[in-house]
């Protein structure tokens, strides 16, 4: 009977034991898990009148800490992530909250519009300053700042941020195809690599500099790709885009480079007047000599002094002259290089660049006939292009017969530039004045204007200058298209040594080769017309 006793105090023990084994199991299986959000939740919540919500949210804003901020609105997830969006993007060294003007709604009110300055501050004297607003909203007996991505500036929108942008490293020129020529840098614009037209180089970047200072910054909008919208301060200067064309401007510069003697080609797009290439080599110096430099123009001013010839209306392409291989005009001797041709159209004689053939024909003509041909072909024009200097030619009125001759082969008084003839190239291309320009964007001044032959006078031009390909002395070109031109040899110093021309063009590309010392001008020009 004891024993039975016992057994029940033991097994009543047991039970008991194991329910509040149960109970305790039940009640740790109740509890919550160990989570920071639930925390936070069953946390006390803290209490802010508008003001005081707006003040500590401002606080916050003004320290850079984007979760402090984004806690004390209504949707803290999506403030959080876009204000450390905006810090990261702007860097400010400081941001400061004017807050002056803040006050407490009135009784009843449920929202509240708060004004407020913000100051970005980002160093080395630079400074963004604008005015915005917030607005905070009562909930659950308390006051939260109602988020929208408009408070931090009026223009951003979700998904977007506002990014700290400068100009090092973006591009300050880039060529016709978009590609850059000019970068920002510290200390201004730098060449990009593979450098191109280097002669024209520093004048590209003193003309980007004058747009941009290198030390601008600006403030901008970037979406999540990091794509910039237009600033919404300072500045952020588009990059200047040259008329250069690059697979040109190589082709020009390789050819050049192929000759030891100083060489130098220009050329231009006779529809638009788009400088394609201006290249020279080593030996040509380090300054744009092509743009600027004058020389003889030897027989490739004969494309003027046809042009005088067939304004006076006496002679037309197919009128038979003499060709005789040396002829005395006034007190002046002419010689051909070697040939003489007897009588034969004046078209065959330009081909063959017949000096005594032109020497003849320009003596009966007026003193002004050659200036005013050339004015008409460019000679006489004046351009201003920004960064670049240009020259296109010197061609005086002839003082006496013996000035004339000369001047009419190419010799004598008269002067031009590499740039001058690919000019009277390309308006003899277009059949009308042609304004060269360096610039899509900045226009080219024309100080000095002229007005191209009549289109009979251009035809015949066009006529005489392919017969020169085909048939005259620039036969070495004849296989790279329909080039039409005329090439020159003009003898310097004491005569023992000549440079040697050629001017022409090709569809929609005009150009004048010029190498110094050298008889390789058609060479030269066949090797940039080759690669092209």
């Amino acid at each position: 009977m004891a024993d039975s006793r016992a057994r029940k105090r033991i097994i009543i023990v047991a039970g008991a034991a194991l329910t509040v084994a149960i109970t305790v199991l039940g009640v740790l299986q109740l509890l919550p898990a160990d989570d920071p959000a639930d925390k936070a939740a069953a946390a006390p919540q803290v209490r802010y009148s508008a003001t005081e919500v707006a003040n500590h949210f401002l606080d916050a804003f003004g320290s850079r800490d984007a979760a402090a901020a984004g806690v004390l609105t209504d949707n803290p997830a999506a403030a959080t992530a876009q204000l450390d969006d905006v810090f990261r993007g702007l860097r400010p060294e400081t941001v400061v909250a004017d807050r002056t003007k803040l006050t407490e709604p009135a009784a009843g009110a449920r929202t509240a519009a708060e004004p407020f300055t913000l100051t970005w501050d980002f160093g080395a004297g630079r400074a963004w300053e604008y005015p915005s607003t917030l607005q905070v909203v009562a909930k659950d007996a308390s006051w939260v700042v109602h988020w929208r991505p408009g408070l931090v500036h009026p223009k951003l929108t979700a998904g977007h941020s506002l990014v700290l942008g400068d100009l090092s490293g973006k591009h300050a020129v880039r060529d016709r195809g978009g590609a850059p020529v000019l970068t920002w840098a510290a200390d201004g614009p730098k060449a990009a690599a593979p450098k191109l037209a280097p002669v024209l180089l520093d004048r590209m970047a003193q003309v980007a500099s004058g747009q941009a200072d290198a030390a601008a910054w600006y403030v901008a909008i970037a979406d999540s790709a990091g794509k910039e919208s237009a600033p919404l301060y300072g500045t952020a200067p588009r990059p200047l885009t040259t008329t250069l064309s690059r697979p040109l401007q190589q082709a020009a510069q390789r050819a050049v480079d192929s000759t030891p003697t100083g060489a130098m080609i220009v050329a231009i797009q006779p529809s638009t007047g788009d400088l394609l290439a201006v290249a020279q080599n080593a030996a040509a110096g380090a300054n744009p000599a092509a743009l600027s430099d004058l020389y003889p123009p030897g027989s490739t001013f004969k494309i003027a002094t046809a042009t005088a010839i067939l304004a006076a209306g006496r002679t037309g392409i197919d009128t038979v002259v003499p060709c005789p291989g040396v002829a005395t005009v006034g007190q002046r001797t002419i010689h051909n290089a070697n040939f003489a041709l007897g009588d034969v159209p004046l078209r065959t004689a330009f081909a063959q660049s017949c000096n005594t053939t032109f020497a003849m024909q320009a003596a009966g003509l007026g003193k002004d006939a050659l200036p005013a041909a050339a004015s008409r072909l460019g000679l006489a024009a004046d351009f201003e292009i920004p960064g670049v200097a240009t020259e296109t030619g010197n061609v005086p009125s002839a003082a006496g017969t013996t000035e004339q001759v000369e001047n009419s082969i190419g010799q004598g008084r008269v002067a031009v530039s590499c740039f001058g003839m690919a000019l009277v190239a390309a308006t003899v291309a277009s059949g009308r004045a042609v304004t060269p320009r360096l610039w899509r964007e900045l226009k080219t001044t024309v100080r000095s204007g002229y007005e191209a032959p009549p289109s009979s006078t251009i035809t015949a031009l066009r006529t005489m200058m392919r017969d020169v390909v085909t048939s005259g002395r620039g036969t070495a070109l004849s296989r790279y298209g329909d080039v039409h031109g005329k090439t020159g040899t003009a003898q310097v110093g004491d005569g023992t040594q000549a440079h040697a021309w050629f001017a022409g063009y090709r569809g929609d590309l005009a150009f004048a080769t010029l190498v110094l010392d050298s008889s390789a001008a058609v060479s030269v020009t066949g090797k940039f017309l080759g690669a092209v």
